[in-house]
């Protein structure tokens, strides 16, 4: 039991994962849709208000009658599509999570928005078509490790026109420096790791690659589980030197996926991207 905990309570490699993916747990994911929709949280979403405040300045910089089709990148169960769709975008969302898919295409049909749901892993992308722009929000970009964030700029490129623009966030060195290590546990009967009695042992770790590290494991009756959820923080200069690498032009940065100018202060950095 003692060498099993140590194995599990290790300090990983950088951006070593896991077998277990959350998003894909029957439970987990049932429990991470309530947190998307619940709007008094942001956790998993931002809420309602910067939502909306969000989506419609976006249409500024990305033009629905200039980039109609508008591919939504982790669009989870479609808070943001449904307002793209409802501005004159034709929208296609892509997520990894076929229960905010399922979610997000029954809300559609219901409220009859004419929104193409893919579930797929972005990193593996397999939509065909030319789309006009794509945007990819909340700071799932800083996730990924360097390779994969290669894979993805990769992928959004090769589907946009020329012409086309990407916008993404992602979390500033700020917030790396605001980051404080910790070690937690708790016993819960019943919650967001397990619908069964379970103890959760938790880490917040800091790499010195700009990189932070939620370790979670998880230990119920049926076994031990663990969890590694990834944060890499951003320069301004760091972002748009990845971006150029993969072939786009840095058109503008901001200080969050609303508009709001960047400032050295800033917690979030916002960049628009163009395919020459």
């Amino acid at each position: 039991m003692f060498e099993q905990l140590e194995q599990y309570l290790k300090y990983p490699e950088l951006f070593e994962t896991t077998e277990n993916v959350f998003w894909r747990d029957e439970h987990i994911s049932k429990k991470l849709l309530e947190i998307h929709l619940d709007p008094n949280d942001d956790l998993a979403s931002r809420k309602p208000e910067f939502i909306g405040r969000s989506a419609t300045w976006i249409q500024t910089v990305i033009p629905p009658k200039r980039y109609r089709n508008l591919l939504d990148i982790g669009c989870g169960p479609g808070l943001y599509a449904e307002r793209f769709a409802r501005a004159g975008y034709s929208v296609t969302g892509i997520d990894f999570s076929s229960r905010s898919i399922e979610y997000a295409r029954s809300v559609s049909n219901e409220r009859n928005l004419a929104i193409a749901y893919v579930c797929e892993d972005y990193l593996d992308m397999t939509i065909e078509g030319v789309f006009d722009a794509a945007v990819l929000i909340y700071c799932d970009y800083g996730a990924l490790s360097a390779d994969n964030r290669k894979r993805v700029m990769k992928n959004v490129f090769s589907r946009l026109r020329s012409g086309g623009r990407f916008l993404l966030d992602v979390c500033s060195r700020n917030q790396y420096d605001a980051f404080t290590e910790s070690q937690t546990w708790e016993v819960q009967d019943g919650g967001f790791w397990s619908a069964e009695r379970y103890y959760c042992l938790s880490a917040n770790r800091k790499y010195r690659e700009n990189t932070t590290l939620n370790q979670v494991l998880v230990s119920t009756r049926e076994g031990n589980r663990a969890y590694y959820i990834w944060n890499h923080c951003f320069t301004k200069e760091d972002l748009i030197s990845e971006a150029e690498a993969a072939g786009f032009h840095a058109l503008a940065v901001f200080g969050d996926i609303a508009g709001t100018p960047y400032t050295e202060d800033s917690m979030t950095i916002a960049i628009l991207l163009e395919k020459p």
